[in-house]
């Protein structure tokens, strides 16, 4: 499923369903016997013209050394749950308060899912400073994933999570210099868990002052959690304290992840004296975990790493962690986390030993895959030979064809062997590279014999991701069987069905579509209209439909694959969930978005139960849920979805394939989304040099990831840098698509937008006029609507306010029919529309359309 390319900034993201009744956890908590309603006021609501009168507190929920943190509820401009966190009575000290300062700029300098976000800040009557944050209702990580007795890759899954998080605070300048369980507290949304980083009350900048106030150096102080602490920070000059003192923390913590028990016995370290405890921390080695594993009992918790699983890849990689020497720990929490996506896509790590044995260990578990569809082939050449051999012994000629097929065989698989190849290293690439060359000359007078072969190895080649090595054999394929079988054999329908498949991947929509449609023609004279033959066919060409924006065709043709596949072959089939996953894509490009989700949830659990729950159709499906949530403002919640994906098509297709390069794309879109845009423009270089030596230059699945790009550029105002970019993706598609293709006019509304963004009005006007165009001659009201707001802009800045405001009100309408009353998208809509009546005078009607806008944010932020 490909992503449209378009972008829209800014927007209310949705908070997490707060699912765990857990109380939030702070260190060192105390007794919870103050009375909350003390802090602001009477009734717990603040007084006066102070800012607290938005509040009004629930509950005292913790407290740290300097800080108390409250559960409240924020009464205006709109309603939620939030943590109210301030200074103790009698705490309010110079120091104390510079560092509580420096927590609260910290947090308001970022802006990622996995740290809890700072919503407000002010004084109470008293004088003490507070602010107010995300309220997270979780616990540690290291008690959710006992209580939840999650396994290993799925406690290396919420690691990686964390990673992201803590290189989020780095690139803001900021070091967090606590990490540890309590610090990191996990939630439950939807199902799936979503870890938090919060108390940056130990915060160190880097690059930018915190606070004005003075803030003495922490000289001759212990300034952290022994257990967590860094060589460094045990030193207490603060001198050598830099982004790798977390790297430290990070691996401790990731020790304790996969043993269950820290490098260092808590209770041994503290009872030693405070220069013992800085000794141990500079000078003594930990064992490895694997070593800890096996000196520990486990208990009853299955659910940890066995020592022989941390052998190795683990091993290197919390030791590298954890070095005293920080020069030679990870360099950033993203190169840490990128190590444990190669362990577990079993690539060579970087934290392991180059060995020869070692790197040839990982590359034959790392393509599976290869050595899987060499088997394949074989078993495919070997049952394909026994059905025609059986016709052939019938015939004079039995013994000539068998002994020829067998000297293709030899000659085919003669590759592996070792004293032909001199040790070389043999993929199923190499093996189906000289069948290829050998079919034409060992099969000459087997035609249909090597067209058989030739569409067993077009179709492996095309799984693999090599389409231009998979079209010579399909075409040819098809070619022999027409030449000695005529247009309605059913082995031609065949033929026409694999190659209008590859066709559709490789864009020439055109050519799928005519050739699936013969295909179906036949299938239905010779099998009946209800096999499931058909169903299939009828299912590819649905898609192929879908692509071309004909939804008024796909929409009968997948509805009917989906009730002839679930009336032959059962609910729970796999080619069932197939038609429910390509009828949701159908209902995602119509704007039919609930519809969308529901039918990818349900083709999800049925692909895990029969293809299991690390198949390639498992990660195409929660792609396309993931692109449908982003539709429903809930691009937060994408980001693990899009990661599951991406892990699952790493390891089962390989790092080079150009269905990871799809979900690289929209994982980039969502981190553009999250405004993590140096992390997006990262997966995007990725994607296109994949699809760049996969697909070619000129695919029009490059333009989708050239406009991601573009628009993360642009987003940082880099206008001159995203320009070409975005030039490029306009000329890809409107040289491979129909020139009313909608996504033609998403790449023109984008260009427009950059250059009425840059300020060539005269040059966006165009652009933004012919996207209009296409999207009202489409029908697509989603495009229709964001067209008509960004011309309302257009014309804003241009001061041309009758014009203006016809065009909001056209967006305000369109986004109403096209993604309902209470999308943060229509929100957005209206802040603009109200901007500009505010520009004319209008300060009522500003006031009401802002109001209206509050009202929707305030209905998508609610937790459901």
């Amino acid at each position: 499923m490909r992503w449209r390319g378009r972008s829209r900034w800014p927007r209310i993201e949705l908070e997490p369903r707060l699912v765990a009744e857990r109380p939030i956890h702070m260190a060192n908590d105390e007794p919870q016997s103050h009375d909350p309603r003390n802090l602001l006021g009477p009734d717990g609501v603040g007084q006066g013209d102070s800012p607290s009168h938005r509040y009004r507190i629930l509950q005292r929920i913790g407290a740290g050394g300097m800080g108390e943190v409250y559960e409240a509820e924020q009464l205006e401009p709109i309603r939620r749950r939030v943590a109210l966190k301030v200074i103790k009575r009698g705490m309010d000290t110079d120091a104390v308060v510079a560092r509580f300062e420096s927590e609260r700029q910290a947090l308001a300098l970022m802006d990622h899912a996995a740290i809890a976000r700072v919503y407000d800040a002010g004084a109470t009557p008293d004088g003490r400073p507070y602010f107010v944050m995300e309220y997270v209702r979780g616990i540690p990580i290291t008690d959710y994933c006992d209580q939840h007795r999650l396994g290993l890759e799925q406690r290396l899954g919420l690691f990686m999570r964390i990673c992201e998080g803590v290189q989020h605070a780095h690139q803001k300048g900021i070091i967090h210099r606590d990490i540890k369980p309590t610090n990191v507290l996990v939630t439950v949304h939807e199902g799936q868990p979503a870890p938090k980083i919060i108390d940056f009350g130990l915060a160190k900048a880097t690059a930018h002052i915190l606070t004005e106030r003075t803030l003495y150096t922490e000289l001759g102080q212990l300034v952290g959690t022994p257990e967590y602490m860094s060589p460094e920070q045990a030193e207490m000059s603060g001198l050598d304290v830099d982004t790798r003192t977390d790297i430290y923390s990070l691996g401790v913590l990731l020790y304790e992840l996969l043993v269950g028990t820290l490098p260092f016995d808590a209770t041994s370290l503290r009872a030693g004296s405070h220069e013992d405890i800085r000794w141990r921390i500079r000078e003594e080695e930990p064992p490895r975990p694997s070593t800890r594993a096996e000196q520990e009992p486990r208990r009853g918790r299955p659910e940890l790493a066995l020592p022989k699983q941390l052998r190795g890849d683990l091993d290197w990689i919390v030791m590298k962690a954890i070095e005293k020497d920080r020069t030679r720990r990870y360099a950033s929490a993203s190169d840490l986390a990128v190590d444990i996506q190669r362990h577990l896509n079993d690539e060579p790590v970087l934290a392991g030993p180059p060995s020869q044995s070692y790197r040839m260990k990982k590359f034959v578990r790392r393509h599976k895959l290869a050595v899987a569809a060499a088997s394949a082939v074989t078993l495919a050449l070997l049952l394909g030979i026994v059905g025609t051999t059986v016709g052939l012994l019938r015939a004079r000629r039995a013994e000539r064809a068998a002994e020829q097929i067998s000297n293709f065989l030899v000659g085919m698989f003669k590759v592996a062997d070792p004293e032909s190849t001199l040790g070389s290293r043999i993929t199923a690439r190499e093996i189906l590279d000289r069948g290829a060359e050998q079919i034409d000359q060992e099969l000459k007078d087997q035609p249909l014999m090597r067209a058989r072969l030739q569409a067993t190895m077009g179709d492996v080649y095309k799984n693999l991701g090599l389409y231009s090595e998979a079209r010579p054999l399909l075409e040819s394929s098809l070619a022999l069987r027409r030449e000695r079988l005529g247009e309605s054999h059913l082995d031609v329908s065949d033929a026409e069905a694999r190659l209008g498949e590859l066709y559709r991947l490789a864009g020439n929509r055109a050519g799928a579509e005519s050739l699936l449609t013969r295909a179906l023609a036949t299938r239905e004279k010779a099998l009946g209209p209800r096999s499931p033959e058909v169903g299939a066919v009828l299912c590819d060409l649905g898609m192929v439909y879908t692509a071309q924006g004909k939804f008024e065709k796909a929409s009968p043709v997948l509805e009917r694959s989906l009730a002839i596949r679930e009336k032959a072959l059962g609910p729970e089939h796999a080619d069932v969930a197939r038609s429910l996953n390509e009828l949701g894509v159908l209902r995602w490009r119509q704007e039919r978005y609930s519809a969308a989700e529901s039918l990818f949830r349900r083709a999800i659990p049925i692909w895990e139960k029969t293809r299991g729950s690390n198949h390639p159709d498992v990660a195409r499906a929660l792609n396309n849920l993931a692109l449908v949530l982003r539709e429903g403002g809930k691009s937060a919640f994408t980001i693990p979805l899009y990661r599951r994906a991406l892990a699952i098509y790493e390891k089962a297709l390989g790092p080079d394939h150009p269905k990871v390069a799809a979900v690289l794309s929209n994982l980039a879109q969502a981190l553009s989304d999250q405004r993590d845009y140096a992390a997006a423009i990262q997966m995007c270089e990725r994607a296109l040099t994949i699809k760049e030596k996969a697909l070619g230059p000129d695919h029009p699945d490059q333009a989708s990831t050239l406009q991601i790009l573009a628009n993360s550029l642009k987003e940082q105002g880099k206008y001159g840098a995203a320009l070409p970019f975005l030039v490029r993706a306009l000329a890809i598609r409107e040289r491979t698509l129909s020139p009313d293709d909608p996504d033609v006019a998403w790449t023109l509304g984008d260009l427009g937008v950059l250059l009425r963004d840059r300020g060539d009005y005269t040059q966006a006007e165009p652009y933004l006029q012919r996207a209009l165009a296409i999207f009202e001659h489409d029908k697509q009201g989603y495009g229709v609507a964001w067209t008509e707001n960004d011309l309302g802009i257009l014309d804003r800045r241009r001061r041309e306010f009758a014009s203006a405001e016809a065009h909001f009100r056209r967006a305000v309408v369109a986004f109403e029919q096209s993604v309902g009353d209470s999308h943060p998208d229509l929100a957005k809509c209206l802040d603009d529309y109200g901007g500009l009546m505010r520009e004319m005078g209008r300060t009522a009607d500003a006031e009401r359309l802002a109001m209206r806008a509050v009202s929707i944010r305030a209905v998508a932020e609610k937790p459901r």
